[in-house]
C-alpha cells in the first residue's frame, strides 16, 4: 500500500515527509564520504552531518509554514516559539555518538506541537531511507523507502519481553529494573531507533531514569509509540508534555508496549 492510496491525511505531513527524505539523504552522503567532529560546549560531538541536516529541514519546512516555531538540538532556542500555534521539535541527527561510532543506529527526530501537544512525529533512518511517522489520533506507520505504507502496533506480549537501551548511555537504575522476571532479552540499540522497535513490535520494554535528554530527543518518538498502542511516560507515570520554557528532561522517561508491563518492571525501583 502506497501512502497517496490512503485517506492518511494531515496539513503538514507532506513537507513533513519531502523535509526528511532530503536530510537522510544528506547525511548518508556524509556518512559515506567523511566528515567533521567539533566538541560543543556541552561535550558532546556535533558533525557536519548534524548542520547540514538541521539547514535542510529548517529551510523546507520554515519556507512553506514561516509562521511556524522551530526548537532544534542545533540552534539557538528561539523563545517566540512559545507564543506559535505549531512548533517543530528537531533533532537533526539522533544518535551522534553512533553516527561517529559507525554503528549505523542514528537517526533523525522530526515532531510538530501544536501549542503544547505532539500532533505529527517522524523518525528517519538515513542508511536505509525508512521513516517511522504517526498522526496523533490516527496511529503510526513505517514507510520504506519505496514508500510502502505498513501501519504499526506494539506487540501484546506480557512476558519474556525484550528491552531495548542505550549503546552509551544505561545507567545502573536501568540496568537493575531489567534485571527482572519478565525480561529475558535486552539488546543495546541507538538513537530513537528503540522506540521504533517497540513501536513496530519487535521490543516491549525502554527505560531512561535520569538527566541526559531534551525535548528532541524524546517527542517525534513519543506520538510514534503511542500511536502505535504503547506507553510513554515521564518516570512519574504522568503524560510528558512539550514546547516548554525547560526543554530538558530531567527524570528521563519509561516506555512499553503495555501500562502492566510498565508496573510490572518498575515495581523495584
Amino acid at each position: 500500500m502506497k501512502l497517496t492510496d490512503t485517506e492518511i491525511d494531515f496539513p503538514r505531513l507532506d513537507i513533513a515527509i519531502e523535509a526528511m527524505k532530503d536530510s537522510l539523504e544528506a547525511i548518508k552522503n556524509i556518512y559515506r564520504d567523511g566528515f567533521k567532529i567539533t566538541i560543543k560546549s556541552d561535550n558532546s560531538p556535533v558533525t557536519d552531518a548534524d548542520l547540514a541536516s538541521d539547514k535542510i529541514l529548517r529551510e523546507k519546512i520554515l519556507s512553506r509554514f514561516p509562521e511556524d516555531g522551530y526548537l532544534s538540538e542545533e540552534e539557538k532556542d528561539d523563545m517566540s516559539r512559545l507564543e506559535k500555534e505549531y512548533v517543530w521539535i528537531v533533532d537533526p541527527l539522533d544518535g551522534t555518538e553512533d553516527f561517529v561510532h559507525k554503528d549505523g543506529m542514528f537517526c533523525v527526530n522530526l515532531a510538530l506541537c501544536q501549542r503544547h501537544d505532539l500532533v505529527l512525529g517522524l523518525v528517519g533512518v538515513p542508511l536505509t531511507g525508512e521513516i517511522f511517522f504517526a498522526i496523533k489520533g490516527k496511529g503510526s506507520y513505517y514507510l520504506s523507502a519505496s514508500d510502502e505504507l505498513t501501519k504499526l502496533h506494539v506487540s501484546d506480549k506480557k512476558n519474556k519481553l525484550k528491552a531495548v537501551t542505550s549503546a552509551y548511555h544505561t545507567g545502573d537504575r536501568e540496568n537493575e529494573l531489567y534485571k527482572n522476571e519478565y525480561i529475558t532479552q535486552v539488546l543495546p540499540i541507538g538513537s530513537s531507533l528503540k522506540a521504533c522497535a517497540i513501536a513496530s513490535g519487535q521490543a516491549e520494554i525502554c527505560l531512561k531514569l535520569g538527566p541526559g535528554t531534551k525535548e528532541w530527543d524524546t517527542a517525534a518518538p513519543q506520538l510514534l509509540v503511542s500511536e502505535a498502542g504503547g506507553v510513554y511516560l515521564h518516570p512519574s507515570l504522568n503524560q510528558m508534555i512539550y514546547n516548554r520554557v525547560d526543554v530538558y528532561n530531567h527524570e528521563g522517561y519509561v516506555i512499553a508496549n503495555d501500562y502492566t508491563n510498565l508496573l510490572n518492571i518498575l515495581r523495584k525501583h
